[in-house]
């Protein structure tokens, strides 16, 4: 298989969620599927925006960001819901964990799409079989539907994945460019919103054809450094490797263990938690983050899955914050069964210097007293690795926890996600 593989070139995969809340609702009330849905804010009120809508809702010439009362004009038997994020959220979890069975180098954009860099990833097939292995997957387990583009980088990957909606799967080659981009209008190339296609067009550019072909001076004095870039973008080039890091939009950093066998005991479980949240805590200090929600994701041996959320009382990037919260969040969430799949997420990610702690005096002074030997610890971690200093009393992990692997969410988890998350509070 390994033959279908470029030997110098990158093999990318743009995965991309079709009518992403819609289809989440419907996953979660099959009485949905047909029926022209929209998610919207202020449902109570006409002035209210459309969020996303269903693929029948569209076909009346409803669409995203159209305002209530005018989508409900087109559409008078619309039926129309609040959206429901932590569910959301939830579905996205369920989505990426489908996605790093394939590769370990996956790049959340936002909660419902991402990139894969396959190119070592021949053990599974050909690109095309594993896109389509995906998309069957994340239909079958989760119920939900996506488009896949497949092409040698990141920006052709994502134009694929516009071209066949929903439920498409689309090879972009760079000998299609010429052909498949160029007769194009700027204005539907990825990078290039309305404002920059108006400014193109005063200097007589129109096409992504044109785009490509022009006077990169002009474009640098038009549009700065990003003139270059989207002249780049217009030839197919696009180096950008894919990050499993990147937080860009997705806003959230996480790290889950199928666990090698069923376990029941809340101390194993409990170690387990803690050895995630030194993982999350490594990340978001890389990143400069602090996270303001945080996620546990419970796995049970009937592969039955829960996401609970809670909103934290201050942003925290610290292992043990991390590690006290989630086991909260466990102990509130566990029905005692076995667990198969642990996992903790930070979301709502701020940067750390804009996050605002509301402490009392004591609790700020302690915290600045023990930043510096935080700091130290993390620098020592950073740079000899994480098992370099140990806390008195710490207890290590069963190696044989692979992180990242088993497994994939049951679209039974939806099922099981309340209506309102009552950990919030």
């Amino acid at each position: 298989m390994k033959e279908m593989y470029p030997k110098n070139g990158r093999v990318i995969l743009h995965v991309d969620m079709n009518s992403f809340y819609a289809s989440v609702e419907m996953a979660y009330d099959p009485t949905l599927k047909g029926k022209p849905l929209a998610i919207a804010g202020n449902v109570e009120e006409r002035r209210g925006i459309i969020v996303t809508c269903s693929y029948e809702a569209r076909k009346f010439g409803v669409k995203t960001t159209m305002p209530l009362w005018e989508a409900k004009k087109l559409c008078p038997q619309l039926i129309v819901k609040s959206p429901n994020f932590e569910r959301y959220r939830a579905a996205s979890i369920g989505m990426f964990e489908i996605l790093r069975q394939y590769t370990d180098f996956v790049e959340p954009v936002s909660i419902d799409e991402g990139y894969l860099d396959i190119s070592e990833s021949f053990e599974f097939g050909s690109p095309i079989e594993i896109a389509e292995s995906i998309q069957k997957r994340v239909l079958e387990q989760l119920d939900l539907p996506c488009s896949i583009g497949i092409a040698p980088n990141k920006f052709l990957a994502k134009m694929a994945s516009d071209m066949k909606k929903p439920m498409g799967i689309t090879i972009l080659r760079k000998r299609d460019i010429p052909t498949v981009l160029w007769p194009l209008n700027t204005n539907e190339m990825h990078g290039v919103g309305k404002k920059t296609a108006e400014k193109l067009k005063t200097i007589g550019i129109f096409t992504i054809g044109e785009l490509a072909k022009g006077n990169e001076i002009q474009l640098k004095t038009l549009l700065g450094i990003n003139g270059v870039r989207i002249k780049e973008r217009a030839n197919g080039i696009d180096i950008r490797p894919v990050d499993p890091e990147s937080i860009e939009e997705f806003k959230s950093i996480g790290n889950s263990t199928t666990l090698p066998r069923d376990v029941s005991n809340q101390h194993e479980l409990f170690r387990v938690l803690e050895s995630l949240a030194e993982t999350v805590s490594v990340r978001l200090k890389r990143k400069n983050v602090l996270a303001t929600t945080l996620s546990i994701t419970i796995r049970y041996k009937d592969r039955k899955t829960i996401t609970r959320s809670k909103k934290l009382p201050n942003p925290v990037n610290h292992k043990e914050d991390i590690a006290t919260f989630a086991k909260q969040l466990f102990l509130k969430s566990w029905n005692g069964d076995s667990v198969r799949l642990l996992g903790i997420t930070g979301n709502d990610l701020v940067d750390h210097e804009h996050a605002y702690k509301q402490l009392d005096l004591f609790s700020y002074e302690k915290d600045a007293k023990k930043e510096p030997l935080l700091k130290t610890l993390s620098s020592l971690r950073e740079k000899y690795g994480k098992d370099i200093v140990e806390n008195a009393g710490s207890h290590k992990i069963d190696p044989s926890h692979n992180i990242g692997t088993g497994t994939s969410f049951n679209k039974d988890f939806l099922r099981t996600f309340p209506h309102k998350n009552n950990e919030e509070d």
